[in-house]
Protein backbone atom coordinates (compact mmCIF):
# COMPACT_ATOMS: atom_id res chain seq x y z
CA UNK A 1 0.00 0.00 0.00
CA UNK A 2 1.39 3.41 -0.91
CA UNK A 3 1.91 6.03 1.73
CA UNK A 4 3.02 9.64 1.67
CA UNK A 5 5.08 11.65 4.06
CA UNK A 6 3.24 14.06 6.31
CA UNK A 7 4.26 17.62 7.07
CA UNK A 8 4.40 18.24 10.82
CA UNK A 9 4.69 21.40 12.86
CA UNK A 10 4.69 22.44 16.49
CA UNK A 11 0.89 22.27 16.41
CA UNK A 12 0.71 18.71 15.04
CA UNK A 13 3.92 17.11 16.36
CA UNK A 14 2.32 15.58 19.45
CA UNK A 15 -0.59 13.97 17.60
CA UNK A 16 1.36 12.89 14.49
CA UNK A 17 4.63 11.79 16.11
CA UNK A 18 4.54 11.39 19.88
CA UNK A 19 1.13 9.69 20.03
CA UNK A 20 1.58 7.61 16.87
CA UNK A 21 0.92 3.88 17.25
CA UNK A 22 3.61 3.11 14.68
CA UNK A 23 7.26 4.13 14.29
CA UNK A 24 7.78 7.62 12.87
CA UNK A 25 10.87 8.83 11.05
CA UNK A 26 11.03 12.62 11.42
CA UNK A 27 13.11 14.51 8.88
CA UNK A 28 14.29 17.81 10.38
CA UNK A 29 15.05 19.85 7.25
CA UNK A 30 15.07 23.34 5.70
CA UNK A 31 14.39 24.48 2.12
CA UNK A 32 17.87 26.02 1.69
CA UNK A 33 19.66 22.77 2.68
CA UNK A 34 21.03 20.88 -0.35
CA UNK A 35 21.49 17.52 1.47
CA UNK A 36 17.91 17.88 2.76
CA UNK A 37 16.67 18.20 -0.81
CA UNK A 38 18.81 15.21 -1.82
CA UNK A 39 17.33 12.94 0.85
CA UNK A 40 13.70 13.95 0.15
CA UNK A 41 13.16 11.45 -2.73
CA UNK A 42 14.72 8.67 -0.63
CA UNK A 43 12.22 9.36 2.15
CA UNK A 44 9.36 9.50 -0.36
CA UNK A 45 10.44 6.08 -1.70
CA UNK A 46 10.56 4.69 1.84
CA UNK A 47 7.09 6.05 2.58
CA UNK A 48 5.76 4.24 -0.49
CA UNK A 49 7.68 1.00 0.12
CA UNK A 50 6.96 0.72 3.84
CA UNK A 51 3.26 1.50 3.48
CA UNK A 52 1.23 1.79 6.64
CA UNK A 53 3.80 0.07 8.88
CA UNK A 54 5.65 3.35 9.51
CA UNK A 55 5.11 7.07 9.13
CA UNK A 56 7.53 9.50 7.49
CA UNK A 57 7.18 13.05 8.80
CA UNK A 58 8.90 16.21 7.62
CA UNK A 59 9.52 19.14 9.96
CA UNK A 60 10.79 22.42 8.52
CA UNK A 61 13.26 23.69 11.12
CA UNK A 62 13.03 27.28 9.85
CA UNK A 63 9.30 27.30 10.63
CA UNK A 64 9.54 25.24 13.85
CA UNK A 65 12.63 26.50 15.63
CA UNK A 66 11.25 25.54 19.05
CA UNK A 67 11.06 21.83 18.16
CA UNK A 68 14.50 21.89 16.56
CA UNK A 69 15.87 23.32 19.81
CA UNK A 70 13.90 20.89 21.99
CA UNK A 71 15.38 17.92 20.11
CA UNK A 72 18.84 19.55 19.92
CA UNK A 73 18.99 19.61 16.13
CA UNK A 74 22.22 21.44 15.29
CA UNK A 75 22.82 20.06 11.78
CA UNK A 76 20.38 19.21 9.03
CA UNK A 77 19.19 16.94 7.77
CA UNK A 78 18.72 15.23 11.09
CA UNK A 79 16.56 12.12 10.98
CA UNK A 80 15.04 10.79 14.19
CA UNK A 81 13.03 7.63 14.60
CA UNK A 82 10.36 7.85 17.28
CA UNK A 83 8.79 4.71 18.73
CA UNK A 84 6.22 4.81 21.52
CA UNK A 85 6.76 8.56 21.81
CA UNK A 86 10.52 8.33 22.38
CA UNK A 87 13.53 8.94 20.14
CA UNK A 88 15.03 5.49 19.55
CA UNK A 89 17.48 6.27 16.76
CA UNK A 90 19.05 9.29 15.12
CA UNK A 91 21.04 10.02 11.95
CA UNK A 92 22.74 13.25 10.93
CA UNK A 93 23.37 14.00 7.26
CA UNK A 94 22.54 12.16 4.08
CA UNK A 95 21.96 8.44 4.73
CA UNK A 96 21.72 5.47 2.38
CA UNK A 97 18.19 4.25 1.81
CA UNK A 98 19.17 0.72 2.90
CA UNK A 99 20.28 1.91 6.36
CA UNK A 100 17.05 3.81 6.95
CA UNK A 101 14.90 0.96 5.63
CA UNK A 102 16.64 -1.59 7.87
CA UNK A 103 16.08 0.55 10.96
CA UNK A 104 12.44 1.29 10.09
CA UNK A 105 11.78 -2.39 9.37
CA UNK A 106 13.25 -3.28 12.77
CA UNK A 107 11.07 -0.79 14.66
CA UNK A 108 7.99 -1.65 12.60
CA UNK A 109 8.48 -5.28 13.61
CA UNK A 110 8.85 -4.27 17.25
CA UNK A 111 5.64 -2.24 17.01
CA UNK A 112 3.76 -5.16 15.46
CA UNK A 113 4.71 -7.48 18.32
CA UNK A 114 4.10 -4.94 21.09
Amino acid sequence: MSNQSVKVSTATFDSEVIKSNKPVLVDFWAPWCAPCRAIAPILDDLANEMGDSVKIAKLNTDENIDLAREYQVFSIPTLMIFHNGQVVDQFIGLQPKSVLKDKLTYYAGAAATA
